[in-house]
């Protein structure tokens, strides 16, 4: 299998990378380009943490497709308030 090589994007190697600056250090017209840049949250709701998870638990809640995750996050705060 051949690659085509697009020389007006080209692959970027390890030292493109190392120089690449986060969006928050462009310039205001260039980030203008990007509006939908979300950026950092201003009041953080939630905290990322590590959890160990039976696999049925795991297989049930992601059987019920996208947003399993905020439903488990509900299903513990119930919980928590007939607990």
């Amino acid at each position: 299998m051949s690659r085509k090589i697009d020389k007006t994007n080209p692959i970027w190697t390890k030292r493109d990378f190392a120089k690449a600056k986060p969006a928050s250090e462009l310039p205001p017209d260039i980030l203008a380009a990007f509006p939908k840049t979300r950026g950092p949250q201003k009041t953080p709701k939630k905290v990322p943490v590590s959890l160990r998870l039976s696999p049925e638990v795991v297989k049930h809640f992601r059987a019920s497709g996208p947003g399993w995750q905020a439903r488990i996050d509900e299903t513990l705060r119930k919980a928590m308030r007939h607990g």
